[in-house]
């Protein structure tokens, strides 16, 4: 028989693996957009690109949530991973505009599998554990631990690049050969490490979680449709897929348009990067605070108008040391905002429909991001990364009115669960 996990081992098993999963993705984060311009391609061709992400994670995104759902989280996490691997794989020798369309439908499967089931997991196995344990610290901490792991990915990274080529191997392209290493490490131990109970297993399964996903999916949509809180909440994503280009893809070129060259650039980015994710990790840990001075639907509000002024800091300051700085800011902001958004999320659904509530949520940022992808890239080309970057921002902040109808729900309810005070534990990032 298999002795039932605490909250505890419960919690630092969904950390550890949190932190896998972003560690390879802090690699290649500094180096993403200027590989591929070393590589030949536009930024008009670099946002095509990543269209292929977006409308693949659009459609199947809910699917595959529903089939979480259905058939369990381990196996869909399990088979995103290794996608995952294979793309990064792809990525590392691609040379081609079609080689990397290709690595990014990839990566949109890969991430419509992995949306939601380890967290979903997390919060389920929780309640398993405890009914009334506080889930909203652990998913705090898991923002700290995306920060911690983006962060030292990063400055991994941009030293790598900094040491220059090995071999035949550019400076831009190490960090990814490094990322494929890790992926393998993140899969290895996701399968040592997640264990959940599965009525059934094998082929029978697999058909009985295809047939049972569109219904899981279609009472997911029920539980939107009946919800203004939560069509609401879902709907934030579309501003923020659209104004997350600005951040992810512009400001390395934007920051070696200030420094006036691309390898330069990617190794300011590598330490950059770590700091902004170490921020982001500070953010994150600000969550408790937040929720007991202002409210999580107040606050969330705050935190988008406040990432827009950051963008508009990385689009208007000049030199360097200016444009990080409001990177710096923007990273801390995102931090925060994203447990909040998530913990209001949780509130509005129960177990058996939750991952897909959060495909569903995270869906529709997918087109937005497509979108943004292919307008601000397009207007960076033709009038300047800083117009761009100022048109995201504004998207960005226009979200805020969309945490209403959750702030007037929580006043009719009355108090907020709020986790308690308690410090980071040592090595969680």
């Amino acid at each position: 028989m298999v002795t039932a996990l605490s909250v505890r081992q419960v919690r630092d098993r969904y950390l550890v693996l949190h932190g896998l999963r972003w560690l390879p993705t802090g690699l290649t984060i500094p180096v993403l957009v200027l590989l591929l311009q070393e590589r030949g391609l536009s930024l008009s061709q670099i946002g095509l690109v990543g269209t292929a992400q977006g409308l693949v994670i659009l459609a199947l995104e809910l699917p595959t949530g529903g089939m979480a759902d259905a058939l369990g989280r381990k196996p869909l996490l399990a088979t995103a991973w290794a996608i995952g691997l294979c793309s990064l794989t792809l990525f590392a020798v691609a040379q081609s505009f079609w080689l990397f369309f290709l690595y990014s439908a990839l990566q949109g499967v890969y991430r419509a599998l992995d949306s939601g089931p380890l967290e979903s997991w997390y919060v389920d196995a929780t309640l398993a554990a405890d009914p009334q344990a506080e889930y909203e610290r652990g998913l705090g901490w898991a923002g700290t631990v995306i920060g911690i792991a983006i962060g030292a990915g990063a400055l991994l990274g941009g030293g790598l690049v900094a040491l220059g080529p090995v071999g035949p191997v550019s400076a831009l392209t190490v960090p990814v050969f490094v990322a494929v290493l890790l992926q393998g490490v993140a899969l290895t131990a996701l399968l040592v490490l997640l264990r959940e109970t599965r009525p059934a297993r094998g082929a029978a399964a697999l058909r009985a979680s295809i047939v049972e996903a569109p219904r899981m999916v279609g009472r997911a949509v029920g539980l939107l449709r009946r919800s203004r809180v939560l069509t609401a909440l879902v709907a934030v994503e579309l501003f923020w897929g659209f104004g997350m280009v600005t951040f992810e893809s512009l400001l390395p070129v934007r920051l070696a348009e200030v420094v006036g060259d691309a390898d330069r650039a990617a190794a300011l980015l590598g330490p950059a990067g770590s700091a902004a994710w170490l921020a982001n990790a500070a953010g994150a840990a600000l969550t408790p605070f937040l929720l007991r001075r202002i409210g999580a639907a107040p606050a969330a509000a705050l935190m988008r108008i406040l990432q827009g002024a950051t963008v508009v800091g990385m689009g208007l300051l000049a030199g360097p040391v200016g444009v990080l700085v409001a990177y710096l800011a923007c990273y801390a902001v995102h931090g925060a905002s994203n447990p909040l958004h998530v913990g209001l999320l949780h509130r509005q659904v129960d177990g058996p429909y939750r991952t897909s509530v959060l495909s569903l949520n995270s869906m529709m940022g997918q087109p937005a991001a497509a979108l943004g992808g292919v307008v601000l890239t397009a207007l960076a080309d033709r009038s300047g990364v800083g117009l761009a970057m100022l048109v995201g921002a504004v998207v960005l902040a226009v979200a805020a009115p969309l945490y209403l109808p959750a702030w007037r729900a929580a006043r009719r309810a009355g108090p907020e669960p709020v986790p308690a005070r308690t410090p980071t534990p040592a090595g969680t990032g």
